[in-house]
C-alpha cells in the first residue's frame, strides 16, 4: 500500500520548517491549519479476495460521493460535482453489465441501487472521441453520509489494534468529497479523500506514523505559490517521505490544471433555488451577482451541468425554441443522456435519471454601469418537469435534486498537457463534453442560510394513499359494469339476429 497525504494551507498561514519533526518511523507537524487530501493505494493483491474478484470485472470504475454540505475550494483540489453518489464504470469487452458485485452493496448500503441494478445506468455523452479516458455508462444516487463505507472499510481493512486506520477511516465522517478509482491496466484500486480546513477550530498537531503495511508514505506540506500562465497551478513547501528523508525537503512545482476557481474578486459565487409555486413544472432557478459574469477569457461560455433524479426531467422539445431559451436566459442545450420520456410515470422509468448540459447567456460586461447595476443579481431558470409518482400518506412526496456545478469552459494555449497534474480529477460526467484541452473555472455554491444543504427539497402533490382503495375498488366496478354492459348488448343483437332468423324462415315456408 502506498499513502500520500497532503496538506494545503493559506499564505495567510505562516508555516515554518521547525514544525516538522522527522524520526525514522513518523513525521510530527505542530500546529498546522490545512485542507488535507489523503490518497491510499492498493494493488489487487491486498485487497480481500470478494473485493478483487469483483474489480476484475470492470476496464474502468469510479465512485465519486460529495457531501450536501457547502465547503470552500483550495487549489489545487478545485474541481466540483453535485452533491450525492456517482458511479461511472466500463465493463470487460467479455463480461455482462452486471459487473458490479454484491460487496458493493455492503460498502455503500443495502439501499443502494447503482451497483445491484445494471438498467439503472446511462450511457455517458461525450462529444469527443479524443478524450479516452471517460467510462463508458454512469449511475447517480442521493447518499447522505458514508456511514456504511466506514463501518465497511475498518471490519475489512483496518487491523482490530491499528488505531491510525480507524482514525483514518473515521475522519471520512468529516469528508467533503471521496473518490473510488480502479482501472484494469494499472490494476491499482486508489481512495482518495478530501476536507477542507475547518475555520472553527484551532491549529492543530498530528503525528503520521509508518504503517506496516505501507510501502511508502509521503506526506506534503504547501502553499499556492505564483505562476506565470493562467493554464497552470503552483505549489511551493516540503515534502517528506517516512522512512526514507531525515529531513524535510523544500519544493516548488507548477503544472497545468483543468480545474480553477473563477476569479475571487469578481464574487464568483452563485444560488440554487426553486421559486414557488412549483406544482407540476417546477424552475431551478440559478442566481449570480452581476460582478461575477465577466468571463476569465475573452473565449470561454458559461455553463451548467445538471445531475437530475428520476422524478424530474427536461423537455428537449421545450428547449429547442431560441426565443424561449432567451427568455429563460440560456443559450443552448449542448448534451442530454437519460430518461426523456415525456410521458412516463416515476414507477415505470428504469434508469436513475438524466444529465444534462447548458451552455447559460450571460449579459455583456459594461464596465461603465452604474454601481447600483454592478451590485444587482442576474438569474438564468432551468424549466423543468416532475412526472406522476406513487401514492403516498398525506398526499404528498418530498423529492431532492442537487445543485447543479456551474462554471466558464475556457480552451488552452495548444500543446497544454493537463495529465501532467498530480492532482488532477476526471470521470466527473461534464468534462468529457470538452475537450481535452479546455479548462473548467468554478464558481462556488453559496446557500443563504449558514449550514444550509447543496439539495434542493420539492413538495410533490401525489394521489392520497388513503383514498387508493376506494379509486381501486370504483375502477373495478366501472370495468365490471361496463363489461356486463357490452355482454348485455351484444346478447340483445344476438337476440334480434334470432328472432329476424325465425320469421325468414316461417315465410319461406309459407
Amino acid at each position: 500500500m502506498k499513502e500520500r497525504i497532503t496538506f494545503i494551507h493559506t499564505a495567510d498561514e505562516d508555516f515554518d520548517p521547525e514544525q516538522l519533526e522527522v524520526s525514522p518511523d513518523s513525521l510530527h507537524i505542530k500546529s498546522l491549519k490545512a485542507a488535507r487530501e489523503e490518497r491510499l493505494t492498493f494493488s489487487l493483491e491486498e485487497l480481500p479476495d470478494d473485493i478483487s474478484r469483483a474489480l476484475q470485472k470492470s476496464h474502468q470504475l469510479h465512485l465519486r460521493w460529495v457531501s450536501d454540505a457547502p465547503y470552500p475550494s483550495v487549489a489545487p483540489f478545485l474541481s466540483r460535482l453535485s452533491s450525492g453518489l456517482h458511479v461511472h464504470f466500463t465493463p470487460q469487452s467479455n463480461r455482462s453489465a452486471d459487473l458490479l458485485h454484491p460487496v458493493f452493496l455492503k460498502a455503500l448500503g443495502e439501499s443502494i441501487q447503482c451497483t445491484s441494478k445494471p438498467d439503472k445506468f446511462i450511457p455517458t455523452p461525450t462529444v469527443t472521441s479524443r478524450f479516452t479516458a471517460s467510462s463508458a455508462f454512469q449511475c447517480y444516487e442521493t447518499l447522505p453520509s458514508l456511514e456504511d463505507f466506514i463501518v465497511y472499510f475498518q471490519e475489512t481493512t483496518c487491523p482490530k489494534a491499528d488505531a491510525q486506520c480507524m482514525t483514518r477511516a473515521n475522519r471520512l465522517r468529516k469528508a467533503d468529497y471521496l473518490d473510488v478509482d480502479f482501472d484494469a491496466i494499472s490494476r491499482n484500486l486508489i481512495l482518495t479523500s478530501f476536507r477542507h480546513a475547518p475555520t472553527d477550530s484551532d491549529p492543530q498537531d498530528e503525528r503520521i506514523n509508518r504503517h506496516q503495511s505501507s510501502a511508502k508514505v509521503e506526506v506534503g506540506v504547501l502553499t499556492s505559490g505564483k505562476v506565470t500562465e493562467r493554464e497552470e497551478l503552483s505549489l511551493e513547501g516540503f515534502l517528506t517521505v517516512i522512512g526514507e528523508n531525515q529531513r524535510p525537503n523544500p519544493t516548488r512545482f507548477s503544472f497545468p490544471s483543468r480545474y480553477h476557481s473563477a476569479p475571487l474578486t469578481s464574487n464568483a459565487t452563485f444560488l440554487t433555488t426553486i421559486p414557488p409555486p412549483t406544482g407540476l413544472h417546477p424552475n431551478l432557478r440559478l442566481t449570480f451577482p452581476s460582478t461575477s459574469l465577466s468571463p476569465p477569457a475573452p473565449a470561454c461560455a458559461l455553463h451548467t451541468y445538471l445531475t437530475l433524479p428520476s422524478p424530474l426531467f427536461m423537455d428537449k422539445y421545450q428547449l429547442s425554441s431560441p426565443n424561449f431559451l432567451a427568455s429563460k436566459n440560456l443559450r443552448a442545450v449542448r448534451a442530454l443522456s437519460g430518461e426523456t420520456d415525456l410521458e412516463a410515470p416515476n414507477w415505470v422509468i428504469r434508469k436513475w435519471g438524466s444529465a444534462l448540459l447548458l451552455e447559460l447567456a450571460p449579459p455583456t460586461p459594461n464596465r461603465s454601469s452604474s454601481s447600483s447595476a454592478r451590485n444587482a443579481l442576474w438569474h438564468a431558470d432551468v424549466p423543468l418537469h416532475l412526472r406522476y409518482l406513487s401514492p403516498a400518506l398525506g398526499g404528498v412526496t418530498d423529492i431532492e435534486v442537487p445543485w447543479p456545478v456551474v462554471f466558464w469552459a475556457c480552451p488552452a494555449n495548444e500543446g497544454t498537457k493537463m495529465n501532467v497534474n498530480p492532482f488532477d480529477r476526471v470521470n466527473l460526467g461534464y468534462e468529457s463534453l470538452f475537450g481535452p484541452r479546455t479548462m473548467f473555472y468554478h464558481f462556488q455554491p453559496q446557500p443563504t442560510v449558514a449550514g444550509g444543504r447543496l439539495m434542493e427539497k420539492i413538495h410533490v402533490p401525489v394521489m392520497v394513499l388513503e383514498g387508493t382503495r376506494w379509486v381501486e375498488n370504483g375502477t373495478v366496478g366501472v370495468a365490471l359494469l361496463g363489461a356486463m354492459w357490452v355482454v348485455w348488448k351484444l346478447f340483445r343483437v344476438w337476440q334480434r339476429s334470432g328472432r329476424s332468423t325465425e320469421e325468414e324462415t316461417l315465410r319461406k315456408t309459407q
